[in-house]
């Protein structure tokens, strides 16, 4: 993939394209991407991707709280795996969310970017009139020599696959369902900072990990089955996501304890990639009592991700 991050000064050529955010490169996203690298053998025209490096609703709303499901560098490197062949950044601004779709589609879509064919998302709308549909595009498409099509739907179980869908099943701790819908483990990606090394005097020591993006999306608090990524290698490992209430701390952390590791790995990057949610945080009438659940945890972790690691096999 040829992913172009600024605008080109003229048209690159006839091309095939879908438009959207994309956040999450999810299972619905892959799947209409097929059906443009599809659209665009048959018509022997690149494949391509117009997507945004920020959201346009932040553009419009900077105050709105909003959880990504990717950064910016990790959708790119999603949408690498998909083979279309160009990914468009357009940045959104307030000038573009003011025109029309017809306005959009001839001085961006075609005019810019010498789209020939337009592959639309089932639910997708865009224009500042965002009432118009489906019909008023290929009406606006056929003025300017646009071909446009309606992608198939994909649905995973009864629920259509959306990013908004798989927000609600990892702040709803289903980390497990989330990866159905996503086709990959959710993550996390930060680097490993000091914490209260509360962990350490209990024998569970623990990794801290501050999240390269505040935006990025945070699940449920409790207690995970993760996949720890550092040091160039994959380790099991038992997250506490939440405020440590045994200990009366109430500040929010992101720690885990690596199964099967001993090293000092301050300021490495880390991975978490989330298996399973084992159970909420709790908060215990001792720290014994806190050990004692801790090593059920651990117990779970290792018999589960062992049962993964065969089940792969």
């Amino acid at each position: 993939m040829q992913t172009l991050y600024h605008i080109p000064d003229r048209p690159l050529g006839p091309c095939v394209a879908t438009i959207g955010f994309f956040d999450g490169v999810h299972q619905g996203h892959r799947f209409l991407i097929e059906q443009v690298k599809e659209v665009a053998a048959a018509r022997g025209l690149p494949s391509a991707l117009i997507t945004f490096p920020i959201h346009p609703r932040k553009v419009m709303n900077p105050e709105y709280p909003f959880r990504l499901l990717t950064t910016q560098a990790e959708k790119t490197a999603l949408l690498d795996e998909t083979g279309v062949d160009y990914c468009f950044m357009l940045d959104f601004t307030r000038d573009i969310s003011h025109l029309t779709a017809q306005a959009f589609m001839t001085h961006i879509l075609k005019e810019r970017y010498g789209v020939q064919c337009l592959v639309i998302g089932y639910d997708h709308r865009f224009g500042h009139n965002r009432s118009e549909g489906f019909d008023s595009y290929c009406s606006y498409g056929e003025a300017i020599g646009m071909e446009v099509i309606r992608a198939q739907v994909y649905a995973n179980g009864e629920h259509p696959v959306s990013s908004s869908f798989v927000r609600e099943l990892l702040l709803q701790g289903k980390p497990d369902c989330a990866m159905h819908c996503l086709g990959y483990s959710y993550f996390l990606n930060g680097k490993v900072v000091g914490g209260y090394q509360l962990g350490r005097t209990i024998g569970f020591p623990t990794a801290n990990l501050a999240v390269d993006d505040p935006n990025k999306l945070i699940p449920a608090d409790g207690v995970y089955a993760v996949y720890v990524s550092v040091l160039g290698r994959t380790y099991k490992g038992m997250l506490n996501i939440g405020h440590r209430p045994t200990f009366d701390n109430g500040n929010k952390s992101i720690e885990v304890n690596i199964l099967h590791f001993d090293a000092d790995i301050y300021d490495q990057p880390m991975r978490l990639s989330f298996v399973k949610y084992l159970r909420p945080e709790l908060k215990f009438n001792s720290v014994d009592e806190l050990v004692l659940q801790m090593r059920k945890d651990e117990e779970a972790v290792e018999a589960l991700l062992s049962e993964q690691c065969e089940h792969e096999k």
